[in-house]
């Protein structure tokens, strides 16, 4: 006989509307009906089941707002704060609401995520990574925040990153290491300073690395402890007795060694999308390119690696400070791909793929050897060429805004002013779906208008994580992480299951899924403005209210039974339209963490059939508010339709620079012809550098040499440099020699002539140009 058990679970749910309570009985259970009756209780536990719905109670994140977790919820389901750190780990987190007897856990995240206060900062950097070269000596200084350690003393690491193995193989690691002790029990002052000296041959062949600052009372390199990390840097000031002695000869050796590499690796070239042709289109892709944050001059940064560029995205594309691509062929400043993604790439933890450490170790300590600590770059850009932009394709644009108004990807525009949840665009490519929720807008004096606007989207791709942003309460942006609220105020951006997530200090977020797909959401007068953008491979995969992405408006009204209407149809028709779209609770991407969202959205209906919007609002001449309304829309129609719908100026203005940006992002999208790149002539040069239509190239040649064929080209509609592309030939009667100074001889080919001071570059048959004091010549 087994003993008397409280609290039995009972799995049936309560009515829409009715609080889940505990129920507890006194049962005696026979051994027959044990397994049962465990089974039962199973279902009420969190255990193994976080992020499920139960049939008393719940697991998912929502519980906590709507008062229905499950008993033992916070004991499975853990909550983790912060939830960034570093990619090297030491950082302390905490695990709310549950005891461990672990004092201490590492939180593995992101590198560069942590605030700068948790860095250690390398004063002068480039001092650092220069050490050793012609003229940097002397000592080097490393500051931090002392609060950040609890610890009168400090020790500081040196740690190095390689990759070993068969490059591509099975045998292909990462060698993350601690290497040696820089200072032991150094007063936790909050800065350092030292005369580097070349470290032991057996560490100097680590050439990139970070410093690591412990409490002194921790062993070296000891790993799951509280520390601070730098940057990662050229470890320039370690390196050793050969590297002082002659840095050009050692970092040549090394930029040939690293070139005989790269030509055994796989052309990953093939697997880069070309640049956009201009910083314009660049910005507006929001779903394959980005800002690079170490390249915008605009926000302060100063581009190390690419001097002169004002914005570099992560495909490694530089634009100057007209918008024009820079290409690698004209300028080291020039765009050059990379083989290990700054952000890395899945699955991650594996070469070329780590975060940061494989990009530094196969694109930029390169960089340092060919280009920075010696005059070799011409092996580094034949490795990173620059791609223009004649194959680039620019995605296709899909916007919603206002009350709300659609703007479909193949350019028509409607207004549907239903109110629920409905599918405004899925594909089969993909499994993509971005679902949008409408509510009902107020006029200003808190009454119900008869019109609704977007407030909320949900999104995934694939099997990634699910993205929602939506309105608080208090009219500000929430962003949910699978159901959850996440914020950013340790960072603004995250990598994380098939998507890269960033927002805005003004209310902008913006998604980017690994197909390319990209979504931005902006906050505007209590209705949220989406833009959706794909590119050319979702061309006739696609569904929703955005329509069908082919070129051809015919057929952009498909119902999901895949019938039409026609594109002339009426409001009314288009609101049925719009009501076919809507989502149902099986395929909802949305949240439901209150009851307003429960009894309205989950239990109500998707597409509210009661709710009869204004078709055709009144403009009555009369109204004070039209004259006000002149003033702020002028000639924008849908501006126009807000002010009269809401009766708000503030919602017909932000309607107004919503459709204001839509028309300037369909139009920086536009496909940009380029004639591709061209070279000077030899013995000769070339003006300019700007390859796109209507760009003309100038042509000279050296003293010496005449031009044939074209002074200057021009970039032609066709996509072709007009004109015959320019030689420079020798003048007639003149012989070109090569000068070779060796002590006070000049030898020209096979001509000797013995000179004290020459300046010239060319022989006339008929006499010597150029100033010589006195000569003689063996023919």
């Amino acid at each position: 006989m087994l003993p008397t058990i409280c609290a039995v679970c009972l799995p049936w749910s309560t009515p829409a509307g009715q609080s889940l309570k505990s129920v507890s009985y006194n049962v005696t259970v026979t051994s027959v009906t044990f397994s049962l009756l465990y089974f039962l209780c199973a279902q009420d536990s969190c255990s193994q089941q976080c992020g499920e719905l139960l049939g008393t109670c719940s697991c998912q994140v929502t519980c906590q707002s709507l008062g229905i977790c499950c008993p033992d919820y916070n004991e499975f389901c853990l909550q983790i704060s912060p939830y960034s750190g570093s990619l090297m780990g030491g950082k302390d987190i905490l695990i709310e609401n549950t005891a461990f007897n672990t004092s201490m856990i590492t939180y593995l995240s992101m590198q560069d995520k942590v605030p700068d206060e948790e860095k250690c900062t390398l004063v002068n950097e480039t001092k650092w990574q220069y050490y050793g070269t012609s003229n940097i000596d002397g000592n080097l200084t490393l500051t931090w925040t002392h609060q950040a350690l609890t610890a009168t003393h400090i020790n500081i690491e040196v740690w190095g990153y390689q990759e070993t193995g068969d490059s591509y193989s099975e045998n292909w690691f990462a060698k993350w290491e601690y290497l040696y002790t820089l200072a032991r029990e150094t007063p936790n002052s909050g800065t350092f300073s030292f005369i580097p000296v070349p470290a032991k041959a057996t560490y100097s062949t680590w050439d990139f690395g970070i410093l690591r600052i412990t409490p002194s009372t921790y062993s070296d390199g000891q790993r799951q402890v509280h520390h601070i990390w730098s940057s990662a840097h050229a470890l320039a000031w370690h390196l050793g007795e050969d590297f002082r002695n002659d840095p050009i000869t050692w970092a040549t050796a090394k930029c040939v060694e690293w070139d005989r590499k790269e030509e055994k690796l796989p052309n990953f070239l093939e697997e880069i999308i070309d640049c956009p042709c201009t910083l314009s289109q660049a910005r507006a892709d929001t779903g394959r390119f980005h800002t690079d944050y170490g390249c915008d001059i605009e926000k302060g940064s100063v581009c190390t690696y690419h001097p002169g560029a004002v914005k570099k995205n992560e495909t490694q594309c530089c634009y100057d400070s007209t918008g024009a691509q820079i290409l690698t062929q004209d300028s080291t400043s020039g765009s050059t791909p990379d083989r290990g993604h700054d952000w890395g790439s899945p699955p991650f933890m594996k070469p070329p793929r780590i975060p940061g450490f494989s990009h530094w170790l196969y694109d930029v300590i390169s960089f340092y050897y060919c280009c920075l600590w010696s005059d070799n770059c011409h092996f580094y850009m034949k490795n990173r060429p620059s791609s223009d932009c004649r194959t680039y394709h620019p995605p296709q644009a899909a916007s919603a805004f206002g009350d709300p108004h659609f703007f479909t990807f193949d350019g028509l525009n409607f207004t549907f002013k239903g109110q629920g949840e409905y599918t405004l665009v899925e594909s089969d490519l993909t499994s993509l779906r971005v679902q949008g929720r409408t509510q009902q807008a107020h006029f200003p004096n808190g009454t119900e208008a008869q019109v609704t606007g977007l407030s909320a989207v949900a999104m995934q791709e694939n099997n990634s994580d699910v993205i929602e942003v939506r309105y608080s309460e208090d009219l500000n942006l929430e962003v949910l992480l699978n159901q959850k609220v996440v914020n950013f105020s340790e960072q603004s951006w995250m990598d994380l299951k098939g998507l890269f997530l960033h927002s805005t200090s003004d209310q902008k977020i913006t998604v980017m899924f690994s197909s390319g797909s990209g979504v931005e959401i902006r906050g505007s007068g209590g209705f949220l403005t989406l833009t959706v953008l794909l590119p050319d491979k979702f061309m006739n995969h696609t569904q929703g209210l955005f329509g069908v992405m082919n070129g051809n408006t015919e057929d952009e009204y498909t119902f999901k039974n895949k019938t039409t209407i026609s594109v002339h149809a009426s409001p009314q028709q288009l609101f049925e339209f719009g009501a076919n779209w809507a989502v149902e609770n099986g395929t909802s991407l949305f949240t439901y963490d209150t009851e307003f969202l429960l009894n309205n959205f989950f239990y109500g209906e998707k597409h509210n059939t009661s709710f009869l919007p204004v078709f055709f609002p009144y403009e009555d001449p009369a109204d004070p508010l039209v004259k006000e309304m002149v003033l702020v829309c002028d000639s924008d129609p849908f501006c126009r339709f807000d002010v009269l719908t809401t009766r708000s100026l503030q919602v017909g203005n932000f309607t107004r620079l919503s459709h204001q940006n839509h028309k300037q992002l369909v139009e920086n999208l536009k496909p940009v012809i380029s004639c591709g790149w061209l070279d000077h002539p030899t013995n000769g040069r070339k003006n300019g550098t700007n390859y796109l239509l209507g760009s003309t190239i100038h042509f000279t040649c050296n003293q010496g040499y005449e031009l044939t064929g074209s002074k200057e080209i021009i970039c032609q509609v066709t996509g072709a440099w007009s004109g015959d592309i320019p030689n420079c030939i020798l003048r007639t009667g003149l012989l070109p020699f090569k000068c070779y100074k060796f002590s006070s001889e000049i030898i020209f080919i096979n001509q000797a002539i013995s000179v004290y001071n020459v300046e010239f570059l060319y022989l006339d048959k008929r006499r010597l140009k150029g100033g010589i004091s006195s000569m003689s010549i063996n023919t």
